[in-house]
């Protein structure tokens, strides 16, 4: 295990910088950024072109002598210490939301568990959606004062990297992480040592080591076992994100779940709400129960009080994405850990019994679903999808007269829906949110979850908004074109994957943005169902379009990967004019650009299988309006002036027949609507009807699809429940 390097020499006048890098709250705070930018443009401007903007190495690698230049330079000293004083107000917690509504929860942990956390590009320990809404959940925790801490992996090598041959096929890279100059650090004894717990894996004791990431106000724990006490196999558990088999993945959701209850034990933490994001973690109540039983507590009492205080986030509204294992290998793995239960082999089975079409199954979601009380999905489209899936668990909830017992109702099940929303300071454009501040009030953004705030936007001139929209896609053009000038110059890739890359895109097209992992049901290749067709909305005369694909296929799904190839070979066609492109290795931060420069966000997934999505949410947030499938969130949000949706259709059609009719209403939508109404200007250029489907689109989502509303929901649906049951 490496530890950290010394640590950083910066003049006393400026010294905290050091304490502003350490805690990622400076993602979300654009003055902190602007503030680390102007220590050294072209270090920073180089790490963003990169993908890793990243502080803590930019101050590691910067000249001392800038450094000490800048501890007397009265401009910048004065941003220096607005800044500090900020993010110590901040840390503060003075008149938190939290200690003015919800004074329950002032003394009570919540320990929010998840085997990703997507919270900035600088630490790639996030695969997609999932992982970023933790981050999202963990930054909103922090800015509403909750008393939460977060348990996850430290994934040494991370999700991959994705790199594209030259035939389209999706390579999977993986690179360490240097720890050293990452905004983390080891947590210790207070002798000095390595804070370390061990877990029992098979016939071998897992030593685990832990290492602390500072999120605003809250702390965020990520185990690691590369440890050298352990055997080379098991040093390398923590090493890759969702990599491996069955084997792998189930021994990586012991050391996630029982040994995250273990680090919370030796760090004194002692939480009175367990919150498990997705069925990863549902270890975590097994070992809940087994200290309840040395603690003496009977089986029945131990299991009634871990239901109690255990809230379960379901995120997965297809079958074959919930993680599932055969009973011998939960039994090689745990060797009776039901006699420390002190219950039975078949009756510790029977908590995630599951019979699959392939056989019975130690079913992680339904041992996490049967040991909470508080259990929710991810919008109300996929509470319905949950409680129709799940319905199963609960067969007998009442007795008639004759004595015979009825199966519960679908709208019985005991599964709630809190929608997913985003972390409004992390993905709004800093241009916006001046602009916000001069239109909505310079205070807007501590009230933001307020729907009468969001009729000000009526207010912004159409001219202003339109400037800084044009601004922002030149923007993501600009960087668009630096990443392909990269993979020419320094990768020394061919001529057709820089026009892939997107090196002819024009920055003044209407330019449509399709981003997110490549799974089958998300249907990347739709809108190629129909190339001509496709080629006549992309080249119509004076009115260009363009569509930027970006999204990475797990290693093992092949028809994922396929899916990738078959927009690689769009993106490669020269009939299309360079109007479509891929852009590799989608991450947090290729989002940032992507969400705030498109002028339309495209999501077609095979309804009902899209939980949520938060991509199109956050392209909401910057005024970008949806082009979507009645799926998910947006199935929610549209209100018929705030973007475009495509019914789903009728579900007795074949698979060939859907997508066609799908396609076709999106080829409809694109030539008789979006781009007419694009197009249409006045004679300075500005599109006013355009910008009232921007205005209502910002007047309308952001206020209610944001994590601010999101995690008070939590505590008002979840939390307080569970905490007051106990």
């Amino acid at each position: 295990m490496s530890h950290k390097p010394p640590a950083l020499s910066l003049p006393p006048r400026i010294s905290r910088l050091s304490d502003l890098a350490a805690n990622l709250w400076w993602s979300w705070y654009p003055e902190a950024l602007t503030l680390f930018a102007s220590i050294d443009p072209s270090l920073w401007h180089a790490s963003v072109s990169n993908s890793t903007p990243n502080p803590v190495k930019l101050l590691y690698d910067v000249d001392p002598q800038r450094l000490h230049t800048l501890a007397h330079d009265p401009s910048f000293l004065t941003r220096y210490d607005a800044v500090i004083q900020a993010f110590d107000t901040a840390l503060s917690g003075q008149n938190s939301w939290v200690s003015q509504y919800a004074l329950d929860l002032t003394e009570a942990s919540i320990a929010y568990f998840s085997a990703e956390f997507g919270l900035h590009s600088s630490l790639p320990i996030y695969s997609g959606g999932l992982g970023v809404l933790a981050g999202d959940h963990c930054k909103e925790a922090s800015d509403l004062g909750l008393p939460f801490v977060g348990i996850g992996l430290l994934y040494q090598q991370g999700y991959f990297h994705q790199r594209l041959s030259a035939d389209g096929h999706q390579e999977a890279v993986y690179e360490d992480l240097d720890r050293s100059k990452a905004p983390i650090t080891p947590v210790l004894t207070p002798d000095g040592k390595p804070q370390q717990v061990s877990v029992q894996v098979a016939d071998r004791e897992v030593h685990i080591t832990v290492w602390q990431i500072q999120v605003g106000r809250i702390s965020l724990y990520l185990m690691d076992t590369d440890v050298e006490e352990n055997a080379a196999e098991d040093r390398t558990l923590s090493a890759r994100l969702y990599d491996g088999d069955q084997e792998m993945r189930l021994r990586q959701e012991i050391v996630l779940g029982i040994g995250g209850v273990r680090i919370l034990r030796a760090l004194g933490i002692a939480p009175r709400v367990w919150h498990l994001n997705e069925g990863h973690a549902s270890f975590v109540m097994i070992e809940r129960l087994r200290e309840l039983a040395a603690d003496g507590l009977t089986f029945s009492a131990a299991l009634k009080q871990v239901q109690k205080s255990s809230v379960f986030t379901t995120h997965t509204p297809v079958p074959a994405g919930h993680d599932a294992f055969p009973f011998e290998l939960v039994e090689q793995y745990l060797p009776a850990c039901w006699d420390e239960l002190r219950i039975d082999r078949e009756e510790f089975f029977d908590l995630a019994r599951y019979e699959e079409p392939w056989g019975e199954r130690f079913h992680m979601t339904v041992l996490a679903l049967r040991l909470s009380q508080q259990r929710n999905a991810v919008s109300q489209i996929h509470g319905t999808v949950s409680r129709q899936m799940w319905q199963s668990l609960w067969p007998e909830t009442s007795q008639s007269r004759t004595g015979q017992t009825s199966q519960t109702s679908v709208d019985q099940v005991p599964i709630t829906a809190v929608t997913n929303g985003i972390h409004v300071p992390t993905w709004l454009a800093p241009s916006l949110y001046q602009l916000f501040s001069a239109y909505l009030g310079s205070d807007w953004l501590a009230t933001h979850d307020n729907p009468q705030l969001w009729q000000r936007v009526a207010a912004i001139p159409d001219e202003e908004l339109w400037a800084v929209h044009v601004q922002l896609r030149h923007d993501l053009i600009r960087f668009i074109g630096e990443r392909a000038r990269h993979l020419w110059q320094k990768e020394q890739r061919d001529t057709v994957q820089i026009l892939a890359a997107g090196s002819l895109l024009d920055p003044d097209a209407l330019t449509i943005g399709f981003a997110r992992r490549f799974a089958t049901y998300k249907r990347a290749n739709l809108l190629l169902k129909n190339l001509a067709r496709l080629q006549s909305v992309l080249q119509g005369a004076g009115r260009p379009v363009q569509i930027i694909f970006a999204g990475k296929a797990h290693p093992a799904d092949e028809p994922g990967q396929d899916l990738i190839r078959q927009v690689y070979e769009a993106a490669s066609d020269y009939k299309l004019g360079g109007r479509i492109a891929f852009i590799e290795n989608y991450d947090m931060h290729l989002a940032q650009f992507l969400v705030r420069g498109v002028d339309v966000w495209l999501n077609n997934p095979i309804a009902p299988q899209e939980a949520s999505g938060t991509s199109g949410e956050k392209a909401a947030l910057n005024g970008i309006p949806n082009l979507s499938i009645a799926d998910g969130w947006w199935d929610e949000a549209y209100n018929g002036k705030n973007g475009w949706i495509v019914d789903p259709v009728d579900p007795e059609l074949s698979e060939e027949e859907r997508d066609e009719r799908d396609a076709d209403a999106l080829y409809q939508l694109l030539a008789e609507e979006i781009v007419p109404l694009f197009y249409e200007r006045d004679a300075d250029g500005v599109p006013y009807g355009w910008l009232q489907v921007m205005k209502e689109t910002l007047i309308s989502i952001p206020h209610y699809f944001s994590t601010r509303r999101m995690v008070k929901e939590y505590v008002e649906k979840l939390y307080l429940p569970a905490l007051r049951s106990v």
